[in-house]
């Protein structure tokens, strides 16, 4: 993993180092709309948190491989004869409440799987293509940043399948999104709304021409992060998403105490004097 060419080995997820210190990750289901089932997103919890302890990696590149989908979400029809849908339908023994704390514990781990991107230390850009449905809004609103391609079609589309969706759209989206009105537009109607509209609400920062050129902009985005300071570059997003869920006067004490260590890293003086000598600075493994 500390190659910068080499590529880790995953069921369902392909990940490549094509700069240095970039690690681009593509969900690699493509025969089936990039469609999650279990052992997928317990996989990508994997990856995602290989990536957040390595050295090697400073920015992380998030795609879907095929030309049709970055995800159309849960496979429905394995979850209906598979998943936890399926072993409620079936039980007939256990009362309500052990059904619930079944339940209740398959949806702490499913969240937190989905939750490792946003965990994750290093900052995630998100491309999108597309379908990009259910699963595939919950997973893009933890990156930290979104573009996408002009193709791209969204939707929140959990009410269709008859549930609220439980991932984390409904809780994030109101975060990344102020229009209050247009979020439960698409939450509770469940409707197609385009590239366009996901770039003027705010949901995306960019939309490009085509999936090829949005991964090249994304990996220029990753590219440009990856030569930063990766003191500066982590503690950035660990104060930003910190501060985002607290109040003005919490965020600021928490950045104080933060950066009472962080500012000890001789990362301050290599960018100081890298700027001075007009060259390229270059960082120590974090």
């Amino acid at each position: 993993m500390g190659s910068s060419t080499g590529q880790c080995l995953y069921e369902y997820f392909e990940v490549t180092y094509p700069t240095e210190y970039v690690a681009h990750v593509q969900i690699n289901r493509s025969t089936k709309l990039n469609t999650f089932i279990e052992k997928m997103w317990l996989e990508m919890r994997q990856v995602f948190e290989a990536l957040s302890d390595s050295s090697s990696v400073r920015a992380v590149l998030l795609s879907g491989a095929g030309p049709k989908a970055f995800t159309a979400g849960l496979d429905v029809q394995s979850a209906a004869k598979t998943g936890i849908l399926a072993e409620i339908a079936e039980n007939t023994t256990l009362d309500g409440a052990r059904i619930a704390t079944g339940v209740r514990r398959h949806l702490v781990e499913f969240q937190d799987c989905i939750s490792s991107v946003e965990k994750c230390e290093k900052p995630v850009v998100c491309v999108m293509h597309g379908y990009t449905l259910g699963m595939g809004i919950d997973i893009a609103a933890c990156a930290d940043v979104r573009i996408c391609s002009d193709d791209t079609s969204f939707a929140v589309k959990e009410v269709d399948i008859g549930l609220a969706a439980d991932l984390g759209a409904l809780t994030r989206l109101p975060k990344i999104v102020g229009n209050h009105s247009w979020i439960k537009d698409v939450c509770l109607s469940a409707r197609i709304f385009k590239a366009e509209e996901a770039l003027d609400v705010g949901f995306v920062s960019d939309v490009y021409q085509g999936k090829d050129k949005a991964v090249e902009a994304g990996l220029r985005w990753a590219s440009m992060v990856a030569e930063k300071s990766p003191v500066a570059v982590q503690g950035t997003k660990e104060l930003l998403n910190w501060s985002r869920d607290h109040n003005t006067q919490d965020g600021l004490g928490y950045t104080r105490v933060w950066n009472s260590a962080a500012l000890q890293s001789g990362d301050v003086s290599a960018a100081l004097s890298a700027n001075l000598q007009k060259r390229k600075p270059r960082f120590e493994k974090l």
